[in-house]
């Protein structure tokens, strides 16, 4: 055999071995690599909530469903408005919640958060028995009040229907009289069960739960570290430290003063990072345990469930239009304003800021800064301009949606589509009215769908663009899409499918079935409370890893302020337009139907 054909063969061969170990490194992300561990343990703990609750379902529920269904079909054919007993087999099904079960209450005391406090710092973690006694007495008259206002509403409620009732539902002030009565009466009925729960509150001791659910969280966690390559070790050793800031982060934010001006967790927690980061230094032996992407990926994946297709298109057309209209227009412009008139300094800053300002502030800046490999201080600032923003326009818009009179629905949309945290518009909304308060969620829920698809759109365009701007490399349909794939931050996968998945598994169940099981179960008693803690401790990292010495740079001239400034009025303007221009002139009915909703 000649030289030339043993070096041909010898190339062959290592032609194969290096494709073969291209093959086995590409399968080796899976389980290597943090973007997948984030998907793996969403997985795990979204399904696992999903057989905690299958296996404790509420009692009786599929005969409390069918009675009380009958019963409100019923009614709906007897009068035009929901009567007494409409309202009353409605309240019945919305009781079914899975998290009140045996099983659920003692996952909620596993997952349970430092509680309100005003004056006495100590009741947030420990009510005694004598101190519980004395809130009991001290709130006994006011649930007394409350009981007694109920029965007299009740009893206005069924005279006006009654009323209503002898004219054969025939007459429109006496149906409309019987109807507000009934709202009334059911407005009675809330403020009883709230001052209820004053007056049977128990002795509490969070301090073991939360000592518990760190452990839990830490070995959950080291798993995807020990596969990563990380320190254990180290890990373990930093993760009580990251813990312990987050409960404090959780204490400052349940302060009644934090929860009157919607002071949030997330505030407190980049604060606290910060303050510690700029001051004495993150200490060496926390560092292995500040995993900022490792956190908040996966609590992102845990959001995904959240986001029910099926509950999405209840608002119908005018939602989907303000949502998707608005949103990829907003990035857009927001990005081409900050490029070509702000001169931001970093490409990779000006996206992630008008992802924050147009999609739904933190985790629309995570994929964002995921997709085009922003810095940390990069997303710092993004979250904390977020963060600003969602304070000042959480109460600044409802005030004007009232002060000018708009309709309530249009206003929820406005709110929907411009504040940036679900939490911060459900609150704005609220002061609307429970239809305002719907829409503006349901919204903010259409608008988080928008994450995945925006992550992908921004990978695309960083791989095939900006990257490769200046440059004579020419990318082929098969490189461009190739390095698109490597630049996609894989735990969007997880979000997606999580979405996907949990829509599926409701839409199987069935409303009813599938509002107490996956909403009020898995969802409200599981997923969304440990994706809080998640959240926290990556905002609590977030500042631990930011120094304002590299943040400094950034704000020279103030463009950043510009820039988010501009982009999130760009986004106020055109979602108002949009917010009325759907719901007032194209869609009156659904406008109308939306207003019915107490």
């Amino acid at each position: 055999m000649s030289d030339q054909a043993k070096k041909g063969i010898s190339d062959a061969i290592k032609e194969e071995e290096s494709a073969l170990q291209k093959g086995k490194s590409k399968w080796e992300d899976l389980w290597k690599k943090e973007d997948w561990w984030a998907n793996w343990l969403g997985a795990f703990l979204l399904l696992l909530g999903v057989a905690f609750f299958l296996y404790s379902p509420p009692e009786n529920m599929k005969e409390i469903i069918a009675h009380n269904q009958a019963i409100m079909e019923a009614e709906q054919q007897r009068a035009p408005f929901p009567t007494i007993e409409y309202k009353e087999a409605e309240r019945k099904l919305s009781g079914l919640q899975a998290r009140r079960t045996p099983l659920g209450q003692n996952l909620a005391t596993l997952l349970q958060r430092p509680k309100r406090w005003d004056s006495s710092p100590g009741q947030s973690f420990i009510l005694t028995e004598e101190a519980a006694a004395e809130r009991r007495a001290a709130a006994q008259p006011r649930f007394e009040e409350a009981q007694q206002r109920r029965i007299e509403a009740r009893d206005r409620a069924e005279e006006a229907q009654a009323a209503a009732e002898a004219a054969n539902f025939k007459d429109p002030a006496l149906n409309q009289a019987a109807d507000e009565a009934i709202e009334a009466w059911g407005g009675a009925v809330r403020a009883e069960s709230r001052a209820r729960s004053a007056a049977t509150i128990k002795p509490y001791n969070v301090f073991p739960s939360m000592i518990a659910l760190m452990v839990v969280l830490a070995l959950l966690f080291s798993v995807g570290m020990r596969f990563m390559g990380q320190k254990v070790g180290g890990f373990f050793i930093g993760f009580p430290f990251i813990f312990a800031l987050s409960i404090i982060a959780y204490f400052i934010a349940s302060h009644s003063f934090s929860t009157q001006y919607g002071l949030s967790y997330v505030l407190w927690a980049v604060l606290l990072g910060l303050l510690i980061s700029n001051t004495v230094g993150t200490p060496k032996w926390a560092k292995p345990a500040v995993q900022v992407e490792y956190y908040i990926k996966t609590g992102l994946v845990l959001l995904g469930g959240s986001i029910l297709f099926g509950l999405i298109l209840m608002i119908g057309a005018p939602g989907i239009v303000i949502a998707w209209g608005v949103t990829p227009t907003v990035l857009i412009i927001g990005y081409w304003v900050g490029e070509r008139f702000i001169r931001l300094p970093s490409k990779p800053l000006n996206v992630t800021i008008a992802a924050a300002a147009s999609v739904c502030g933190v985790s629309a800046a995570i994929a964002a800064a995921a997709a085009s490999r922003a810095k940390n201080e990069e997303l710092t600032i993004a979250v904390g301009l977020s963060i600003a923003f969602t304070a000042i326009m959480m109460f600044a818009m409802p005030a004007l949606v009232l002060a000018l009179g708009m309709n309530p629905i249009v206003g929820g949309a406005w709110i929907g589509g411009t504040v940036d945290s679900t939490g911060a518009v459900v609150a704005a909304g609220e002061l609307l009215g429970a239809g305002a308060m719907y829409t503006a969620a349901t919204l903010k829920m259409i608008q988080n769908v928008m994450i995945g698809i925006i992550a992908f759109a921004i990978a695309a365009y960083w791989a095939t663009r900006v990257e490769t701007a200046g440059s004579n490399v020419k990318l082929t349909f098969g490189g461009a899409m190739k390095e698109i794939w490597t630049r996609f931050p894989k735990f969007v996968i997880g979000f997606i499918g999580a979405s996907v998945l949990f829509t599926i598994i409701y839409e199987l169940m069935g409303d009813q079935v599938g509002n107490a099981i996956i909403s009020e179960g898995a969802l409200r008693g599981w997923a969304n409370p440990l994706r809080g803690w998640m959240f926290c401790m990556a905002f609590v990292s977030i500042g631990l890893a930011t120094n304002f010495r590299e943040l400094a740079k950034y704000f020279e001239g103030g463009k950043i302020l510009y820039h988010y400034a501009f982009t999130q009025g760009f986004n106020v303007v055109l979602t108002l337009f949009l917010a009325w221009l759907m719901f007032m002139v194209a869609f009156p009915g659904i406008t109308e139907h939306l207003m019915t909703i107490r």
